[in-house]
């Protein structure tokens, strides 16, 4: 990643907490719901050798798309996201499909793995989504075990039960 990669950061109230997001001018790389902001940012400036500047204006659109989501107001949103931390082709590839899943609808991880090409690497991809840095933009919520339960969602599971419930896909 080039050091001089400039990253712009905003924040926006959600009914799930804080929601903090990191953008290039591609797109959106990392958001999350983190309870220390400056340590969420330091980590993302690390993993893609940037800097982190306050966006607010830059970001409109994004925090735009956050609260039209909590709104359910859009199924869809505006801003793109930017895959450039994605650590292998298969991680990307687990991570388009992801996007792809429709708004309110489950995948299995064997379903997300098999839409990347390598149906039966449902671990793999389970775990490209347990450390995927964007959440909401890449609906990783809606990907659940085959088995009985949600998961544990990054150890939150009820956000991802929030989420679910938000959309009507329980």
């Amino acid at each position: 990643m080039a050091p001089d990669l400039s990253l712009g950061f905003t924040s926006v109230p959600t009914p799930l907490g804080e929601l903090t997001i990191v953008a290039t001018d591609v797109g959106i790389v990392a958001s999350g719901f983190p309870e220390d902001r400056g340590s969420f940012l330091a980590q993302v400036e690390e993993r893609l050798g940037g800097r982190a500047a306050g966006a607010e204006r830059a970001l409109a659109a994004a925090r735009e798309d956050a609260r039209a989501y909590f709104a359910r107001s859009v199924r869809a949103f505006g801003v793109p996201v930017d895959l450039r931390s994605a650590s292998t082709p298969f991680t990307r590839t687990v991570y388009e499909a992801t996007i792809a899943v429709p708004y309110g609808e489950l995948r299995t991880y064997g379903d997300v793995a098999a839409a990347a090409g390598r149906p039966r690497a449902w671990r793999a991809a389970g775990h490209a989504l347990r450390v995927c840095p964007i959440e909401l933009w890449i609906p990783c919520h809606r990907v659940v075990p085959a088995g009985p339960g949600f998961g544990t969602y990054g150890g939150h599971p009820e956000r991802r039960e929030f989420l679910l419930r938000l959309e009507g896909a329980i």
